[in-house]
């Protein structure tokens, strides 16, 4: 028997249902040939790149029995019961934005603002882009993802309905973020959504974009997006990716990232909700002076499993990159973080750093942590670290004999220790809702 065979296995039936009602991607008169074809090639990989197992390296730590068995079916409808006024709550006070709503996967353009856009900018949905221009994207979209790190990335080639498209022209410069907002409304049975997110960057071209997921109700439900950013020569985007589901939901995302010359990429992602989560984060450098950061944030408690894996290749000389992660665990929580910097034999003067660090509160928590350093150049700079400890109990004792109660106190460490990760996100009501959301989650937390 082959390792690959040992490694993966023919996808099961429930996830092959996610390509359409007969196991085939769903195809409309309407669809320019080139997208037809991507989305036959798509369908056709998927079955040949097989289900991962737990021989599986990247999968060792990360089951798919808990995915597999909710029996999620593709979502058939769009939803328009949602109101204007029901997304108040899901907005933050004081973060002004150009805003894009996405629900159950669609563009909602009836709660969207993209009022104002300068000239040079295009934001909107992906299947209106394509319907009025049917060869805007040809050549782009499918191609930085490509086949993808696994399976997932050809579902979601082969059975998106719909994505942001965020397209902007040399030298232009946004003057607020751009909010990509995703709301999950529970159906009669678990329903996938496949959200498929194009983000182009011209020269010169300097942007901010917030991402964030979330939950209007407790029904399950599975999101599994995929989002391809091209960043051209000195481009510049800093990219917060905000994961708040219900604990009902389960979320699969591959981030796939390609930096020409002396582009500059901050990304930043928060991990705090979904019973099941796995992100990918696949970064590969064009040309020198290139220069990525990567930084997160993540909180599993009981019932919860939230999965990290990293890829960053340098392929080319003078690149940086930086990326730093940081997890809380408490309960039965479980996370998984697996990094990887390569470098390449002619990507010679690599500067490289990753560190991954978690603060373990309960003895039944459980991290899985590895990050590797693969590097074929003789000329470079790397290095790679990871630390799994406690609160200190000292620290704790100083607190409570103050006066302070343990679940405050608790909370004031826990957030010193992921303040480095949170100060960097750049809208201060960002931040302080992101401050507020982990110290609810601390606070509720037994040590």
């Amino acid at each position: 028997m082959s390792a690959a065979a040992l490694t993966t296995r023919p996808p099961d039936p429930a996830l092959l249902a996610w390509l359409g009602q007969a196991g085939e991607p769903p195809t409309s008169a309407d669809e320019p040939a080139w997208l037809a074809e991507l989305r036959h090639d798509a369908a056709a990989r998927a079955p040949d790149q097989g289900m991962p197992t737990q021989k599986s390296e990247g999968w060792r730590y990360t089951g798919l029995s808990a995915l597999i068995e909710q029996g999620f079916k593709p979502q058939q409808k769009p939803i328009s019961a949602l109101q204007s006024e029901d997304l108040d709550k899901a907005l933050i006070d004081g973060l002004e934005t150009y805003r894009l709503v996405m629900v159950n996967g669609q563009f909602e353009p009836r709660l969207s603002q993209l009022d104002g856009l300068p000239t040079g900018v295009h934001i909107g949905g992906l299947a209106e882009l394509i319907a009025q221009d049917p060869d805007r994207l040809a050549g782009q979209l499918g191609q930085i993802a490509g086949a993808g790190q696994h399976l997932f990335t050809s579902l979601n080639t082969a059975n998106f309905a719909d994505g942001l498209v965020m397209l902007l022209d040399e030298q232009v410069q946004l003057d607020r973020p751009v909010e990509l907002l995703h709301l999950s409304i529970g159906l009669d049975e678990p329903s996938v959504a496949q959200p498929r997110h194009l983000v182009v960057l011209a020269a010169g071209a300097q942007a901010e974009l917030i991402e964030r997921y979330l939950s209007f109700d407790q029904a399950p439900y599975c999101n599994n997006a995929v989002v391809e950013i091209r960043l051209a020569e000195r481009a510049q985007l800093h990219h917060y990716r905000l994961q708040q589901e219900s604990p009902s939901a389960y979320h699969l995302s591959g981030l796939y990232l390609e930096q020409a010359a002396a582009s500059r990429y901050r990304g930043i992602n928060i991990g705090l909700g979904a019973t099941w989560s796995r992100t990918d984060l696949v970064t590969r450098f064009l040309a020198e002076q290139a220069d990525c950061g990567l930084q997160g944030l993540y909180l599993a408690g009981d019932r919860q499993l939230i999965d990290y894996h990293m890829d960053v290749q340098h392929q080319v000389p003078h690149c940086s990159s930086r990326e730093n992660f940081k997890g809380i665990l408490h309960g039965k929580g479980r996370a998984v973080f697996d990094g990887r910097v390569y470098v390449a034999r002619d990507a010679q003067h690599t500067d490289a750093a990753m560190s991954n660090r978690n603060l373990i509160l309960s003895p039944n928590a459980e991290v899985d942590t590895k990050p590797q350093l693969e590097i074929y150049a003789d000329d470079v700079k790397c290095s790679h670290g990871t630390t799994v400890g406690q609160l200190e109990p000292e620290m704790l004792f100083y607190l409570r004999s103050r006066g302070i109660s343990a679940p405050l106190a608790q909370r004031m460490l826990c957030l010193g220790f992921a303040g480095e990760i949170i100060d960097a996100l750049g809208p201060e009501p960002l931040r302080e809702q992101v401050t507020e959301a982990v110290g609810q989650r601390l606070e509720q937390s037994p040590l």
